[in-house]
């Protein structure tokens, strides 16, 4: 005979599902929670390995100063290139009576001026109406160069002419290797002569139209000095019967430069051959 259930025996409860959740199947909802709980204890490990870009971005930051930094460091070196040729300009088309202190006088406003060298004959001792005029940098004989070139010079009627001097022109300590050039038409200048040899030669060393001193008119011919022989042989064949300004060159060799008025006098009979 079944043993009817007795009010204080009651079965217990089907288990309810804590904190109000709905009823889970038995038992397996609690081991359940953890795993569902688990991917939040996790998601700090996306951190973690996000965690490790930084030193990756750290890493990868480097390079872009050195490229952002080094390309304006490029032109840099190239600034401090601070020899005697780079911060040196070339000055010509003087008057005789232009010497160092009138040189001077002219850059001395820039403040920036270091040193004036006037070529002189080096027998005779007489100014060839060109020099050099040294600066204390590069930009500021670029400053100069860009500013007074083709301006008037003071008290004459004369305008600046100025260049980039060559490699090793300030010290002019080399040899000279000159010739005779005739035949000039009266519109040529130190400047255009020498630029008219230079551009096929780039050893020359300077120029000079020879002047009245009184009238200050071309007499018609001149001397250009080069620093290489060979090229200098070369010349006197190849530039021979060229064209400078609307006249053609008669080259010849120079007179030998014991004095002044041999030198011209010299120049004058091989004017006449």
């Amino acid at each position: 005979m079944m043993q009817q259930p007795q009010p204080g025996m009651a079965p217990p409860p089907p288990p309810q599902a804590a904190g109000g959740q709905p009823p889970q199947w038995g038992g397996i909802p609690p081991p359940m929670q953890p795993q569902y709980g688990a991917p939040p204890p996790q998601q700090p490990q996306p951190p973690a390995m996000w965690g490790q870009p930084p030193p990756q971005a750290q890493y990868g930051q480097a390079p872009p100063p050195q490229q952002y930094y080094a390309a304006p460091q490029a032109p840099a070196p190239a600034a401090p290139a601070s020899s005697d040729e780079v911060r040196t300009l070339w000055i010509g088309d003087l008057q005789y009576w232009m010497d160092e202190n009138y040189i001077s006088n002219c850059f001395l406003p820039t403040g920036e001026l270091q040193s004036v060298k006037l070529i002189r004959d080096k027998t005779s001792g007489q100014l060839q109406g060109y020099g050099f005029v040294e600066f204390t940098s590069r930009a500021a004989a670029e400053r100069v160069l860009q500013t007074y070139n083709g301006q008037m010079m003071p008290n004459v009627e004369l305008t600046y002419r100025l260049n980039w001097a060559s490699a090793g022109e300030k010290r002019d300590d080399t040899p000279d290797y000159t010739i005779f050039v005739g035949d000039l038409a009266a519109d040529v200048t130190d400047y255009l002569l020498q630029e008219t040899f230079r551009v096929h030669y780039p050893s020359v060393k300077g120029a000079k139209v020879v002047t009245d001193k009184l009238t200050m008119r071309s007499k018609g011919y001149g001397f250009v000095k080069f620093g290489d022989p060979a090229e200098q042989a070369r010349a006197m064949t190849e530039m021979n019967g060229m064209l400078c300004s609307s006249r053609p060159m008669r080259i010849g060799p120079a007179a030998s430069r014991k004095t002044t008025g041999v030198q011209e006098r010299g120049c004058q009979r091989a004017l006449s051959v």
